[in-house]
């Protein structure tokens, strides 16, 4: 029997898979008419981003200048790793734009209602910056004692991090310490920021604002938001800012979240399933005729590495392989509640092993990325992007600005005529009709603009 607060339902993970239907809902609606949980309110704000037009006829040869030591294949691949999504979401100007508008929210917020913070951001380089931003705004929330300053940041890390968050790694002991502090409401320490720390089991119920600047969706959101929403003295209700725009998300999550009474979801036929997984077995077998692994449950390192071997040796064997066992696995996620499947398990997880090896990449040979490189496109990126004001949505389109709560009627009526939507039903389909395959890696023929990437980004 499981308890759990946050279902998965993913494509290839259902937590109704594996335990059968609900006995029981006790959801998030039922929690607040209780008193269990106090209401979540949502608010949008959205920091404005846009490329500077004088800049991007020089972007592409600063850029290309950097990448020149480089191999093709691997020059379009430092392009697209520059040009993502987390780039532009730290350059300087959006940091900066953030910074003063979530002190500026903070503060107004502490005014009506005393409590404490966290920012969830994108990546511990992005937690830094924003942090040091913040605090040349407002240098008395700093210090560098653990035990004293009004912010900080929680994250993992090692001594053989880089320069610029080796403040901010704290040992085990520290981080105890920490979370001591942010959970006591008398205790200054008012905001953490973290990348993904204390989004799960952690509660302090003083907590009464989420700032979002990171793309989050399903449980993962749904376990972040429930930070803000714990019963505290007089706290009205939690609030998630939203400054990345997780709207859509929100929405799709809670239909899972709530009970949506809607028309309930379709089933998947887990034997049509078991009868695919026992297709894709037979052509794994048959691939490996004349290779005895009979041994596969002792056999270790020596048998998957002479069963890679052997599969090399077929004509586009590596692909037709790895096709397989993706299909393979994929079927079983879905059946792995049978008998018949469970049967199946450690032949299962010996074709994903062949897999694993015949499509690893060799990462010694990877060249560690220069730090300087890495600082030079974050400075070509924060000089291209210039960013707007934080925009209050609502204002910006001339809207009285609503509260939005997450669970009142209105909102909840928008949820529910959300299409219904089962990724295990959907990748049976695809299983079934010979869509699943392996992704290897390509050299790209095309070598795209570094300024075409980011306006993309943009």
């Amino acid at each position: 029997m499981a308890f759990t607060g946050t279902p998965v339902s993913s494509e290839d993970r259902d937590t109704r898979a594996v335990f059968g239907d609900y006995i029981h809902v006790y959801d998030m609606q039922q929690a607040k008419e209780d008193g269990a949980t106090v209401a979540i309110y949502y608010e949008s704000r959205l920091a404005k981003l846009a490329l500077k037009d004088s800049d991007m006829p020089h972007i592409d040869d600063q850029v290309d200048e950097l990448a020149e030591d480089e191999e093709e294949d691997q020059q379009s691949r430092l392009k697209s790793r520059w040009a993502a999504l987390e780039k532009v979401v730290g350059a300087e100007p959006r940091i900066k734009s953030i910074a003063a508008d979530l002190i500026q929210h903070f503060e107004e917020r502490n005014q009506a209602q005393q409590g404490k913070a966290m920012v969830v951001t994108m990546s511990r380089e992005i937690c830094v910056h924003l942090y040091n931003e913040i605090i040349a705004l407002r240098p008395d929330w700093h210090d560098e004692d653990p035990e004293k300053g009004a912010i900080k940041v929680v994250m993992t890390g090692s001594a053989s991090d880089k320069a610029l968050l080796r403040p901010h790694i704290y040992s085990g002991q520290v981080k105890k310490r920490l979370e001591k502090r942010f959970k006591d409401p008398k205790d200054p320490l008012q905001i953490v920021i973290v990348r993904d720390m204390w989004l799960t089991g952690f509660d302090a119920p003083c907590v009464h604002t989420l700032y979002v600047d990171k793309p989050m969706k399903g449980h993962n959101l749904m376990q972040a938001i429930a930070r803000v929403n714990r019963v505290f003295k007089d706290k009205q209700g939690g609030l998630v800012v939203d400054y990345i725009g997780i709207a859509n998300e929100l929405k799709s999550a809670l239909k899972e979240y709530t009970a949506s009474k809607g028309r309930g979801r379709p089933t998947v036929d887990a034997h049509e399933a078991y009868s695919l997984l026992a297709e894709k077995m037979d052509i794994l077998r048959g691939m490996l005729h004349g290779f005895d692994y009979s041994d596969y449950l002792n056999g270790g390192h020596k048998l998957l590495a002479g069963a890679a071997n052997h599969i090399l040796g077929l004509e586009d064997g590596k692909k037709r392989f790895a096709d397989n066992a993706l299909a393979m696995s994929k079927a079983f996620s879905l059946c792995c509640t049978l008998d018949e499947a469970k049967a199946e398990r450690e032949e299962v997880a010996f074709f994903q092993a062949i897999k694993v090896l015949l499509t690893k990449r060799d990462i010694s040979a990877k060249k560690k990325t220069d730090e300087e490189r890495e600082l030079a496109i974050r400075q070509i990126i924060g000089n291209a992007v210039v960013t707007g004001d934080v925009v209050d949505v609502f204002a910006a389109v001339g809207l009285d600005k609503p509260n939005i709560g997450l669970l009142d009627d209105d909102f909840l009526a928008e949820v529910r005529s959300l299409p219904e939507k089962n990724l295990a039903v959907e990748l049976l389909e695809r299983l079934l009709e010979g869509e699943i395959k392996s992704r290897f890696s390509t050299n790209v023929a095309q070598e795209k603009k570094f300024s075409e990437l980011l306006s993309n980004v943009i």
